[in-house]
């Protein structure tokens, strides 16, 4: 063993040089709006997106690979998660105006997106504000909010394949529909080139103003959670449901359905992730019970469970 704790067995040991970091048995649940789960068994914080695709091209074959965004919208497993998390940070987070479009890299915040759009006098990206995830997660679940999604929006958007090759993209390319993106789930989305339209900065703030106002008013932002868990099924609201079936407050341990939106778990301070995924799975069997309709999971989990835990 090196002095640095490397051996060429382990994981890191067997990856590529890279000008980003990387490092083993990294911890993860201080990323996660949760704040809950397991360490990476190696983290990767790409440089730029060369370092990226440089990477992904010399990695050797059957390292299973997981990206991470601000993980506003991830439940991380107690057990950690194999592999090598990559982690978008600083060297994909450029925000710049084209015109009446707006280019971002998949590291950028929604919000960050909204808020240079409407620097710039250019309205239609308003909702991305009150969508709190990266552009990358959005694009992968292809989010929405207030009325609509990033397909919606989305004039083409940049991705790389597990051998690190780049795809450019239009739209109607991804097979994008509700909450879903058709591309294969290794490709990691790593730019995006939104569309918009001229009005006034301050029309589009007030706008803003009013999306963020309807958040504070309806959803637990300032809790541990995770934003919406279960997407709604054709012809139903999720939430309704959920209360329908007496669900809202209903806890497990330190795990509870939000008593303000009961389409949202929250972690009350000490909370497992096993906690909180036995309670979404508690709120899904009484759904089914109640209404016969079946909750899909908007949340994505990943990783292992405890050692001797529930999966």
């Amino acid at each position: 063993m090196t002095a640095a704790g490397v051996t060429e067995r382990s994981l890191i040991g067997r990856l590529p040089r890279v000008r980003g970091r990387l490092t083993a048995n990294a911890p993860l649940a201080q990323f996660t709006w949760f704040r809950v789960g397991g360490p990476a068994e190696v983290m990767f914080r790409p440089a730029d997106l060369d370092d990226l695709a440089q990477f992904l091209a010399q990695k050797p074959k059957g390292v299973p690979v997981t990206v991470l965004g601000v993980a506003s919208n991830l439940l991380i497993r107690d057990g950690g998660v194999p592999g090598v998390v990559i982690r978008l940070g600083r060297g994909l987070v450029e925000i710049k105006v084209a015109g009446t479009d707006i280019e971002a890299g998949a590291g950028a915040l929604d919000l960050n997106v909204s808020l240079t759009a409407c620097e710039a006098g250019i309205a239609g990206l308003e909702f991305l504000s009150g969508i709190p995830g990266t552009v990358g997660g959005g694009l992968r679940m292809n989010a929405g909010a207030y009325g609509s999604e990033f397909k919606d929006a989305l004039r083409s958007a940049v991705a790389l394949d597990s051998e690190g090759r780049r795809h450019d993209l239009e739209p109607g390319e991804m097979d994008l529909s509700y909450r879903r993106c058709g591309l294969p789930e290794d490709w990691i989305f790593v730019a995006a080139r939104f569309k918009g339209r001229r009005d006034a900065p301050e029309a589009i703030g007030r706008r803003m103003g009013e999306i963020q106002a309807e958040r504070e008013a309806s959803q637990p932002i300032r809790a541990r959670t995770g934003g919406s868990t279960f997407a709604n099924p054709q012809g139903f609201k999720a939430w309704e449901l959920i209360d329908q079936a007496g669900c809202r407050g209903l806890a497990r341990g330190g795990a509870m359905v939000s008593s303000m939106h009961a389409n949202f778990l929250i972690n009350t301070g000490n909370a497992s992730a096993a906690e909180l995924e036995g309670l979404g799975e508690e709120v899904r069997r009484r759904v089914k019970e109640k209404s016969g309709v079946t909750l899909h999971w908007e949340i994505r989990r990943i990783g292992m469970a405890e050692a001797g835990g529930a999966a």
